[in-house]
């Protein structure tokens, strides 16, 4: 079975959405107004965590039409109507000893089961970035240029680039792009250094992610006709 698979939402879901309903629409009933036809009900599950599974809290959201109406915060442990409309709901739901007992340990069942399942198929997923450097334009030397340092397919988001130039870090005139999403669970970013290069200048991207066992790094040389650049893992 796949972690996606794995992965699980509260088990009184069904019974609270029906619930709600049947509570909202009696009480649009009560108070002499027409149920309508066409509703839309939501029901959002969050959970939070703090260091890991230290400190966990998990809220439960019950929306109709785009309204909230009750919600469940662990924290708090009772059912609480966030508007007049939803009290029928909070109160009939803190009177079942089932459901609210099950609101409460969904902290553990979901919240914590899910974040071990997570950790295990996205926490723990990395892979490696692919580290390229161009230069903006060809020039000769001792002309103003940008140097691009493109970092691409990396995952998890966390990475630090930096630039050197003959082994001497440079951090004046580097700039980057915001992080960018790839759309399939990598990113990428590029960062760019404004130079002007002389003869035997040696320019350094240096990447460190954490699924590197050590740097990546990549040089781009200084030449009278020509620049090339070549990768060197573990410097």
């Amino acid at each position: 079975m796949s972690w996606k698979k794995s992965l699980r939402i509260p088990g009184d879901l069904r019974v609270a959405t029906v619930t709600l309903m049947l509570a909202i629409l009696s009480s649009s009933l009560a108070e002499g107004r027409d149920s309508p036809e066409d509703f839309v009900y939501q029901f959002k599950g969050l959970c939070y965590f703090t260091n890991g599974t230290e400190r966990v809290r998990g809220v439960t959201r019950h929306i109709y039409n785009r309204e909230e109406y009750v919600r469940f915060d662990s924290d708090v442990g009772v059912y609480r109507a966030v508007t007049p409309q939803g009290r029928p709901s909070a109160e009939y739901w803190n009177s079942q000893k089932e459901v609210l007992e099950g609101a409460r340990a969904s902290v553990d069942r979901v919240c914590r089961h899910n974040y071990e399942v997570a950790y295990r198929g996205i926490l723990q997923r990395r892979v490696e970035p692919t580290v390229t450097i161009s230069p903006s334009r060809t020039e000769a030397l001792n002309h103003h240029n940008l140097l691009i340092c493109s970092v691409t397919d990396f995952y998890p988001s966390h990475i630090k680039v930096r630039w050197f130039r003959n082994d001497q870090e440079e951090t004046a005139g580097v700039v980057s792009t915001p992080l960018i999403r790839n759309g399939d669970w990598t990113f990428q970013i590029l960062v760019m250094l404004e130079m002007t290069p002389q003869r035997g200048d040696v320019y350094t991207c240096h990447v460190e992610h954490p699924s590197l066992q050590s740097p990546i790094t990549v040089e781009w040389r200084a030449q009278s006709e020509s620049a090339q650049s070549k990768m060197l893992s573990g410097i």
